[in-house]
């Protein structure tokens, strides 16, 4: 937690009393930093009155940062002084009485705000504000998540507790001597001018920087080797720097896949690189998807889908802990940041209108999208302000969206709530997006930049949540793809350069030239596990139907409680609705998690701790 150098400050931090192992101060003797961490997880520096911390993975060790530290002459020269630094860390500054704190721009390393007793203080975990200032869900927020993927921007990353705020990815909060609390952007995005041939150079030096910052020589890594084109390089990029791979694959049942074959492929050929363990789970070794569901895990700062996996990847990471690994890899992000959206196509028009217009007849072919729709992506105008106010207009009068994944893109997915979400849902729902669409600014001009980045967001903060949950359980997932410097240099490329409707991840596929056996790289498949998803929704129904029964949105007044129960029993819940309900499922586990566990895990580790009669805080040397 990041605490303001005033004086009214420690008062806030009566109730986090036993409740955090480590502090470091301001200039002036008052806390500055609390929580729990170890000296790999947060680097730390002064020089004079400036304090300067960065947490990891960071390339900047203790003699770069502290070099560093001298230049800052005013808390937002923070910034200044991390310029070049590669990984994925927040960057935490006190100077002379003023704090600047940020995030990462995936937003892969959040950062949230409250208020406690008038003086700001911030996060990186939501439910640490909303415990310490007993704050409840918002109900709103709680209705907006039950849009799934098709919930808009601010939106989607919006902290779900009232009183609890969200600093963007790419802004930094910033406190001044008074308090005063204020946000400002940091990051933007580069110009995507970058041919392929050029840009792919700048993501391959990106990524293996990424994953040797996660290499420790002769400390196992453990990694995702699943056969397709993200977890794959990861490995192979991870042998170049020298580690000694611990690998995990998941055999699915469906005979199509082809993510076995191109495991082994790709595990004879790391044989040959490095030593390397393999781990291969078939759908007979593990739990079904969706098991545990009846036994409420500490929830997340945000729900989500993670319900459908959680014992199972508790259970993988076990096994490659036993294996001796401190850190797994995983290619989440990878499939955010090497593709943009269709919506390029607009910008394309402009520039090259003819080869606009066959890719886009191509991508019509391909995904079903009809001409009427094609032609307003291409053409329609109107600001991102507009287009919510214009999604909500729609949502309120009940016009029916389009089925996912069959409408072009062009601001957004338009949001769409299930059957079984009640008027007071929807009347909430659009509500808050009205409110929102009144100072809503897109994250780009370009539509297509937007949604963009949009989904490396939607990565990055997939991979904090899992950052956050298996850190609980042992063995950290990490998700390289979703460092800064990846992000930036997948930006930089020309969008028709790296989305084409007629070559798979061409981004990727030329920035591992070198890196992956041509055999792997040529993959243009991507398997799924569909039978184990139905099959684990089936397996689930009984606790499903009593969830339904005692649901905790039909307390907050949110769905229909018959409704929902004819939909988790209904036989065609395996044909039509499963992906709506499994979003539904996942706000509604997350609300009975906190129930089941009111005071967050990471803040009950050290109830045991006695401070009794001790100050709020105990200043640690720098070092």
């Amino acid at each position: 937690m990041v605490i303001p150098d005033h004086e009214a400050a420690p008062a806030a931090l009566r109730a986090l009393r036993g409740r955090h192992c480590r502090t470091l101060t301001h200039a002036s003797g008052r806390p500055w930093l609390i929580g729990c961490w170890n000296d790999e997880q947060l680097t730390f520096a002064t020089a004079g009155e400036t304090r300067l911390a960065v947490t990891s993975p960071c390339s900047l060790g203790p003699d770069a940062l502290n070099a560093r530290a001298a230049t800052v002459r005013s808390a937002a020269d923070a910034e200044g002084a991390v310029r070049g630094a590669v990984g994925r860390f927040h960057v935490l500054a006190s100077h002379a009485g003023e704090v600047y704190a940020r995030g990462s721009a995936s937003g892969a390393r959040r950062l949230y705000r409250a208020a406690v007793d008038e003086v700001t203080v911030a996060a990186d975990r939501a439910r640490t504000l909303a415990w310490l200032i007993g704050a409840e869900p918002d109900p709103a927020h709680l209705a907006a998540r039950l849009a799934g993927p098709s919930l808009p921007h601010p939106l989607d990353s919006a902290a779900p507790w009232r009183g609890v705020h969200e600093v963007p990815a790419g802004h930094a909060l910033a406190i001044d001597r008074r308090g005063r609390a204020s946000t400002g952007a940091w990051w933007s995005p580069p110009p995507g001018e970058l041919p392929l041939a050029e840009g792919a150079s700048a993501v391959h030096d990106a990524l293996r920087a990424a994953v040797a910052l996660r290499v420790k020589p002769g400390v196992p890594l453990a990694a995702d080797l699943s056969g397709g084109l993200d977890s794959t390089s990861l490995c192979f990029l991870a042998a170049g720097e020298g580690a000694e791979l611990a690998t995990a694959t998941l055999h699915w049942s469906d005979p199509a896949n082809e993510d076995p074959r191109y495991a082994q492929r790709a595990a004879a050929a790391l044989a040959g690189r490095t030593r390397i363990t393999r781990l291969v789970f078939e759908p007979r070794d593990l739990p079904p998807l969706f098991a545990g569901a009846d036994e409420p895990d500490d929830p997340d700062d945000e729900p989500s889908t993670a319900l459908r996996d959680r014992v199972q990847q508790r259970l993988i990471g076990e096994a490659l802990s036993a294996r001796g690994a401190t850190l797994r890899l995983t290619g989440l992000g990878g499939d955010h940041v090497a593709t943009p959206p269709a919506s390029y196509l607009r910008a394309l028009l402009r520039r090259r209108p003819v080869a606009a217009l066959r890719r886009t007849a191509a991508h019509r072919a391909r995904q079903r999208w009809s001409l009427a729709d094609s032609a307003r992506m291409l053409l329609a105008g109107g600001s991102y302000a507009r287009w919510l106010a214009g999604a909500s207009r729609a949502l309120r009068a009940g016009e029916p969206a389009p089925a996912p994944l069959t409408e072009p893109p062009g601001w957004g997915i338009r949001p769409r709530l299930p059957a079984w979400a009640n008027d007071r849902a929807t009347t909430a729902f659009c509500d808050l997006m009205d409110a929102t669409a009144e100072n809503a600014e897109p994250l780009a001009a370009e539509r297509h930049l937007h949604g963009w980045i949009r989904q490396m967001r939607q990565g990055g903060r997939t991979a904090a949540r899992l950052a956050h949950r298996t850190a609980l359980w042992g063995l950290p997932l990490d998700a390289p793809f979703c460092d800064d410097a990846v992000l930036e240099a997948c930006l930089a490329l020309r969008p028709d350069d790296v989305c084409t409707p007629w070559s798979y991840k061409p981004l990727l596929t030329e920035a591992l030239r070198g890196v992956l056996p041509d055999t792997i790289r040529a993959r243009t498949t991507k398997d799924h596990c569909e039978p184990e998803w139905f099959a684990g929704l089936r397996a689930g129904r009984a606790v499903f139907a009593r969830w339904a029964d005692d649901s905790r949105l039909a307390a907050a007044g949110l769905v229909d409680q018959r409704t929902l129960h004819r939909a988790v029993s209904s036989p065609d819940l395996l044909s039509a609705g499963a992906a709506e309900l499994e979003e539904t499922l996942g706000v509604e586990s997350w609300l009975r998690g906190i129930e089941a566990h009111p005071v967050p895990a990471h803040l009950r580790l050290h109830e045991e701790n006695d401070l009794a009669g001790e100050a709020p805080w105990a200043p640690e040397a720098a070092r």
